[in-house]
């Protein structure tokens, strides 16, 4: 597995969205997109993550940047994530973790003295040319949106 960083190129993918919609990341050429990767729907740390972005998808939105979700869970669970927490992006449903592969963000985790194998919280900040242009390993649940903002300054 490759650790992708800052000026590489975005791994392209395809999958269905919470609606069987299929989303590409070319579909987003020419915008920036903030790619964003959690472990578990409707889980206490991925909801304030998801919730954040919600909360600042407008200002997101007056920066140019798309915002989509990743995570290993069914189109059925992102659905009803969406709808219970009124989420105005795609959440990607990449259940045979591709393109968590592909962005080296599947790995051993430890929590409580447990290990286990599962999805490291990662945002990418990819340029409208689909140039990796930010790489976020510390995210912060609740200050994700601002995380990739500061950024810009």
């Amino acid at each position: 597995m490759t650790e992708l960083k800052e000026g590489d190129k975005a791994p392209g993918f395809t999958a269905k969205d919470q609606d069987g919609n299929t989303v590409s990341l070319s579909d987003f050429k020419g915008k920036n997109v903030i790619l964003y990767f959690y472990p578990q729907d409707d889980t206490p740390t991925c909801t304030k993550e998801a919730c954040n972005y919600r909360d600042n998808y407008q200002s997101l939105l007056s920066k140019g940047f798309a915002v989509i979700g990743v995570s290993f869970d069914t189109e059925k669970s992102h659905k009803k994530f969406i709808k219970k927490y009124n989420l105005p992006f795609p959440l990607i449903a990449d259940t045979d973790k591709k393109i968590i592969e592909d962005y080296g963000v599947w790995g051993e985790k430890t929590t409580f003295g447990r290990t286990y194998m599962g999805t490291f919280r990662t945002t990418f900040v990819i340029d409208k040319k689909g140039m990796i242009t930010h790489v976020i390993r510390k995210v912060e649940s609740g200050k994700a949106s601002q995380q990739v903002l500061d950024l810009l300054q």
